[in-house]
């Protein structure tokens, strides 16, 4: 079983925050799946359902994203699971936007709500990082990722969840390989190297044929008139 996060802040005032995109991830997960009814649970809201065959619990915490790791502490444990079984979505301001990776273990990075995990169950669990870009400067970052998502954004964003969503039995099954892959499907689609040939343009009349050239005209008789008559009699 796997416990997969999302992290972000309760309300609607947070909702469409860049900083919600983890909501945003296990919300489109959880209709597309067909996940169980959201209740309140361990600091927190859960749905349950199944991925790939196996069951899932997707977890929102409802602690403000600077105490998430209290109500992830409290779920891991009440369904007796280890830090590798739990995964957990995030907005990342090092990847540009629709930029998508998956990260076992390591760092929090400055990221409060991870930061809050590790301080409760360790660092030892996956994370995928939502690319959201980076404002440019520092201390532009707090009002950045507390803004919302621009309309620009709403195409490249509804990709991303999609393709979250699509592979997510492969995630649950610990294929970030593939997982990575399905998402890249909807967010960078191959395009043919093949061009399809012009269609032929029927307003066009054929061409006609050239026309044959015109016989050089002969060149004006110079000769006198005694010399006309002599070259009658050869």
């Amino acid at each position: 079983m796997k416990l997969i996060v999302g992290l972000g802040n309760p309300g609607s005032k947070y909702a469409r925050n860049r900083h919600n995109i983890g909501f945003m991830a296990v919300d489109r997960i959880a209709g597309d799946h067909g996940f169980g009814p959201w209740k309140a649970k361990f600091q927190g809201e859960i749905a349950e359902g199944r991925l790939g065959g196996d069951k899932a619990i997707l977890l929102k915490p409802a602690t403000f994203m600077n105490l998430s790791g209290q109500s992830v502490g409290e779920a891991m444990r009440f369904y007796k699971l280890e830090p590798a079984d739990v995964i957990v979505f995030h907005d990342e301001l090092d990847l540009a936007p629709a930029k998508v990776r998956v990260k076992q273990g390591g760092g929090h990075a400055g990221h409060n709500g991870l930061r809050s995990i590790h301080q409760h169950i360790g660092p030892d669990y996956a994370r995928v990082r939502l690319g959201v870009g980076h404002p440019g400067r520092k201390e532009l970052v707090a009002g950045y990722v507390l803004h919302d998502f621009a309309k620009a954004d709403e195409e490249w964003l509804d990709d991303v969840l999609r393709g979250l969503s699509d592979g997510a039995d492969h995630l649950a099954a610990g294929d970030s390989g593939k997982f990575q892959n399905v998402v890249a499907l909807r967010t960078a689609p191959p395009r043919s190297s093949k061009s399809p040939a012009p269609a032929p343009d029927k307003a066009r009349a054929p061409a006609s044929p050239a026309p044959a050239p015109k016989p050089a005209e002969e060149a004006e008789d110079s000769r006198s008139p005694m010399q006309k008559l002599l070259d009658r009699f050869k």
